[in-house]
């Protein structure tokens, strides 16, 4: 594939540069890659390889940085996203690497965000956000210890109080039967239920009271 270069044409709305190689397309790189470039010069196969490795890896890192910037990832995600994007795996490790050097990948702060994230907006178990993790790729520790201060009784409290708006117009015992399965939808144990069951009546009496 060795040639010289008699065009370089850039793509329309996108940093990229078609590459003409004695008259023919040959194949398209990262800006940042081709401004070495210019029309005359020769490029042997092993010049082409690397250009061509480094605009894979450079693809693969603009994708990572896409999908960090949507929402925190976790490590296997990221190289999940990338394998199926059709990054090789060479990329995706450097690329990793990288992001985890710069404090952008950070299994343990993705673990802490998304327990905070889950406590404020949805509580819900500690068993169910594990899993949760766990099929993120995140690592048993990291998951430990992002969930080693969650308060599972208030968890449990706080999405009954979330949910009882919806259940206002029942007689108590049906309520308390609905609060019930949801929070034994959410992963709650029955004890933790039991308890927050009490504070949850507790709260409507003295609702009522006022």
């Amino acid at each position: 594939m060795a040639g010289v270069i008699t065009a370089l044409k850039a793509q329309r709305g996108k940093e990229r540069v078609n590459v003409y190689l004695d008259g023919q397309f040959a194949f398209g790189l990262a800006l940042v890659h081709a401004v070495w470039l210019k029309v005359g010069q020769t490029l042997s196969d092993d010049e082409i390889a690397k250009l061509r490795a480094a605009d894979k890896m450079e693809q693969a890192r603009l994708r990572a940085l896409d999908l960090i910037a949507y929402r925190p990832r976790s490590v296997r995600e990221v190289q999940r996203r990338l394998k199926r994007a059709g990054a090789d795996d060479a990329a995706i490790a450097a690329v990793v690497e990288r992001l985890k050097e710069a404090g952008l990948l950070d299994d343990d702060a993705f673990s802490r965000a998304w327990v905070d994230s889950r406590m404020r907006v949805s509580p819900r178990s500690k068993r169910m956000i594990a899993w949760e993790l766990r099929q993120k790729g995140v690592s048993s520790a990291d998951i430990e210890a992002a969930l080693e201060e969650v308060d599972e009784e208030d968890a449990a409290y706080r999405a009954a109080m979330q949910r009882l708006p919806k259940l206002r117009g029942l007689v108590p015992l049906e309520r308390k039967r609905k609060l019930y399965d949801y929070l034994a939808r959410k992963g709650f144990d029955y004890e933790t239920i039991e308890r927050a069951m009490q504070q949850v009546e507790s709260s409507v009496e003295r609702d009522v009271d006022r």
